[in-house]
């Protein structure tokens, strides 16, 4: 992903947009801002999207339920913009499928790199760093195609992965029963170094546990291993 990437900016706020607009333009990229939902996935319905800025506090659907629309849709990252400065609120962003959540006012020159990253990491995301990987792996009652990357249950349900949960996945399955540390995953899904504060990965380890119906008090396919990082817990048997 390059500068050449084509942002969508979803924001009611003509002051906000205007400061995206120049902040975006100026760092050599592509932007259109729309003010609502309509707009956006009008938007999304005509043209390649490459990320989608949005603000939480949109008049009628707010910016939660736009980017619980937005991943259901593609897989397209999505960044938060709110001035609500509790935590929770962050989680919660975090948790329904933002790849990042960014408190107003923000600092122009912080907001690019981190949106960098976030396409640098899409860009990395299920590309893996093995040399041979098995065309498939069967792991407890699941079973993920590396070919189709496609992920089926033994009942016959079909999951459908972003890039991402599949890049994740993969690395923790290839790696089994090896355990990998937060900041090895970020430097092989991102290409970026690990930050106390980042929690990218594990936002991407809970969608995970939630896709593989793995009980997030008690998991046992994808396990925290304290000091260590997360790994795989079942036997994992690679075709």
């Amino acid at each position: 992903m390059s500068q050449n990437a084509h942002i969508l900016v979803v924001d009611s706020d003509q002051h906000s947009r205007g400061l995206l607009n120049e902040c975006l333009q100026s760092s050599g990229y592509r932007d259109t801002a729309v003010t609502g939902g309509h707009a956006m996935r009008r938007v999304l319905d005509r043209t390649r999207v490459d990320l989608v800025v949005l603000d939480v506090q949109l008049p009628g659907e707010d910016g939660l339920t736009l980017c619980r629309d937005v991943r259901g849709r593609a897989h397209i990252p999505v960044m938060i913009l709110s001035r609500l400065a509790d935590e929770i609120d962050r989680i919660i962003g975090l948790e329904i499928g933002a790849d990042d959540y960014v408190s107003k006012p923000f600092n122009p020159r912080e907001f690019v790199s981190r949106m960098k990253a976030i396409l640098r990491c899409t860009l990395n995301a299920g590309r893996p760093r093995h040399a041979v990987a098995a065309s498939s792996y069967v792991f407890g009652s699941w079973r993920l195609s590396t070919v189709e990357r496609l992920l089926e249950h033994a009942d016959g349900t079909r999951v459908a992965l972003t890039d991402a949960e599949f890049g994740l996945l993969l690395e923790l399955l290839a790696e089994a029963p090896r355990p990998l540390s937060r900041g090895r995953l970020l430097e092989r899904l991102c290409g970026r170094s690990f930050h106390p504060a980042d929690r990218s990965i594990d936002v991407r380890v809970s969608r995970l546990r939630q896709l593989l119906r793995d009980d997030a008090r008690t998991p046992t396919i994808i396990k925290t291993m304290h000091g260590k990082g997360y790994g795989i817990g079942v036997g994992v048997a690679r075709d």
